[in-house]
């Protein structure tokens, strides 16, 4: 069991919101639940989860995937430390990096397998208890944009908001 945590579940599915309960049941001390992902900002700000587990389509008929990307597009802006994992029975390549590039911990699809699904969930939550050094951070942003100015010093130094002396040392180490 992950002591003390606890999963928001948000699927149209009552289904899939039980098999999710019993597979969760011995690893999550609680398992949260919701039909519908209309109450989940409240949800989570109330219940505060350690990680949530969101479909990605809730309209009947509808599988294209988008609203769960609004939903995972507003609830990673308004709780970004909380990781999100997506599920979907209709997933294809694009719309998992998508998913991925738009701040989701991770990707499932239905039917899972559920050593994976515990498994991705853990690994979700621990890494988003991971503390980065700042100096890695640091060059991972000074990487970043570099790649943006196309290598151009300078013009790289001004958006840092540093000199171009500096930001030599900093590509040195």
């Amino acid at each position: 069991m992950v002591n003390g945590k606890s999963i928001l579940v948000i699927d149209d599915n009552p289904a899939i919101l039980t098999a999710v309960k019993i597979c969760l049941g011995g690893t999550f001390e609680r398992t949260l639940t919701l039909t519908s992902p209309d109450k989940a900002l409240a949800t989570i700000a109330q219940e505060h989860p350690s990680v949530i587990l969101l479909d990605m389509n809730f309209s009947l008929g509808v599988n294209s995937g988008q609203e769960g990307m609004m939903w995972l597009t507003a609830i990673h802006r308004r709780f970004p430390d909380t990781p999100i994992v997506l599920i979907t029975a209709y997933a294809d390549v694009r719309l998992a990096v998508r998913a991925l590039k738009n701040g989701a911990a991770d990707f499932v699809t239905k039917p899972w397998d559920n050593d994976e699904l515990i498994r991705v969930l853990k690994d979700a939550i621990d890494k988003a208890g991971e503390v980065i050094p700042l100096e890695q951070l640091e060059n991972e942003h000074v990487r970043k944009v570099l790649s943006k100015c196309e290598g151009n010093m300078k013009r790289a130094a001004d958006l840092l908001g540093i000199s171009r002396q500096t930001l030599y040392n900093k590509m040195k180490s």
